[in-house]
């Protein structure tokens, strides 16, 4: 029995009757609560471990005397609140395939696969049933559109890794906007079977986006593949202090209004997923200056999504985060608060700076640039440390091929700026969980990740086959 079916059951309302209450103002009460979401914006801040949410926090409102918009939803009381738990089909620790599957197919899956188990069974992802019923659908990210979050929502892949597989199938679902980096993938140059993907796009009749000012060019009416970067777009940080990159790589709120804009008159509504994808690859490299301003991006994201779902009335909300990673947090050091706020004269991400050195810096050059960079001065110990890493890198791994020396920094900025890591690596964290609109009163205080496959689902009364 549906949830609105139970309401207007005749039995249940005599029930009602019988004990004083009026029928009649419980069923409008109930209707207004019970009302369809239309339209779902599920947002993803990807390995956003509680201790990335509270150093955004507390960042922009020492630094500005405000607060994030997630923050502030719970301070105004306008979600519901809950807790999620992430695990796997093969460990309490996911990664982001099992994590997304488990929204996107509704079934814990092992680590590394979309929508599969382990003998090749096949869940239907969501975007595809909400398609099915008629709605737009399509997800924005700033790492590759074929990476493991947006991928969950869309295809079923035996590996995450078949990056350049997946991009072959979004071409044949036409879901109405795909938007984020990973143009290896499509491009002819750099895959290995030569396939020119950007071509057979515009063939197939798809507005295809290379930049900002493609973006905001778009038109109503057909589909948009939207692609920005090499592999993912650059850290926020990076982004906002080149102007070229600036003119060129789109916000994840811009390209989430863009998607909300395109899809929001199509008469049976939209589902669309939105993701912080480099909140967890900063995560991966203990990058400060990075994970902290793409969490503040994607707080930028949940406004554009907020603002769009309290005008509209028929819309629900989802914001949460698929799994921590690394648990960083403000650590109880001598001077903790100046050494916090020192985070205010970072201008660039750590993949940035430790990019920029080679096995022919000297350690005066690598003690000049973080200083001129990020505001604090290493010792000569220190940069030597450092420098010993760049002695015959090996180009090899996903999060960090050219074996960057991510985690010696990490551990030499502590003394600076007071943020700690557990690790480097996705923790087995129960995950924050914000709804709000149409269902969000139903939300549970805590949930099985694969019963939200089932929640979004009949929020938007959507069949599940």
């Amino acid at each position: 029995m549906k949830r609105r079916d139970f309401f207007r059951n005749g039995s249940v309302l005599a029930a009602l009757s019988s004990i004083g209450c009026s029928p009649k103002s419980l069923l409008i009460d109930a209707d207004n609560k019970l009302k369809t979401a239309k339209n779902i914006i599920f947002l993803v801040s990807d390995g956003m471990s509680q201790g990335t949410f509270n150093i955004a926090q507390t960042y922009l409102n020492r630094k500005e005397g405000i607060n994030t918009h997630w923050v502030n939803l719970y301070i105004e009381r306008k979600v519901s609140r809950g807790l999620m738990d992430m695990a796997s089909a093969s460990s309490i620790v996911t990664d982001s395939a099992a994590a997304s599957s488990s929204w996107g197919g509704g079934v814990r899956v092992r680590n590394g696969s979309l929508n599969m188990g382990p003998k090749d069974e096949v869940y239907t992802p969501i975007l595809q049933k909400m398609k099915a019923a008629g709605k737009a659908v399509g997800c924005v990210t700033t790492v590759p559109i074929t990476h493991a979050t947006p991928a969950g929502f869309c295809v079923n892949s035996k590996s995450r890794n078949a990056q350049p597989e997946i991009a072959e199938q979004y071409l044949k679902l036409k879901f109405d906007i795909m938007m984020g980096g990973g143009e290896e993938f499509f491009s002819a140059e750099t895959r290995e079977d030569k396939k020119d993907l950007f071509t057979d796009y515009k063939n197939a009749g798809f507005q295809v986006c290379r930049n900002k000012a493609d973006m905001k060019s778009v038109k109503s009416g057909s589909p948009v593949l939207g692609v920005f970067h090499k592999n993912g777009l650059p850290y926020t940080i990076d982004r906002i202090n080149n102007q070229e990159l600036t003119n060129k790589i789109p916000t994840l709120a811009e390209m989430t209004e863009t998607a909300i804009n395109h899809m929001k008159s199509n008469p049976k509504g939209f589902m669309l997923q939105v993701e912080a994808g480099k909140v967890d690859w900063a995560a991966h490299g203990n990058d400060i200056a990075g994970i902290l301003h793409d969490q503040l991006d994607f707080d930028k994201a949940v406004k554009v999504a907020m603002d769009f779902a309290e005008m509209n009335k028929e819309t629900l909300v989802v914001i949460t985060t698929d799994h921590g990673n690394a648990n960083p947090g403000i650590a109880y050091v001598t001077s903790a608060n100046t050494k916090f706020d020192s985070l205010t004269k970072y201008t660039c991400s750590n993949e940035f700076i430790l990019n920029s050195f080679n096995a022919n810096t000297t350690d005066k050059e690598l003690i000049t640039t973080i200083q001129e960079k990020q505001g604090y001065i290493l010792t000569t110990a220190e940069a030597k440390y450092l420098l010993l890493n760049y002695k015959g890198i090996a180009q090899e791994g996903i999060y960090n091929p050219a074996q960057l020396p991510f985690r010696p920094l990490a551990e030499m900025q502590l003394n600076h700026n007071a943020v700690g890591w557990m690790s480097g690596e996705h923790t087995g964290d129960f995950v924050e969980l914000a709804m709000y609109g149409p269902g969000s009163e139903s939300m549970p205080g805590f949930m099985k990740n694969t019963d939200m496959h089932t929640f979004l689902l009949n929020a938007a009364d959507v069949p599940n086959k």
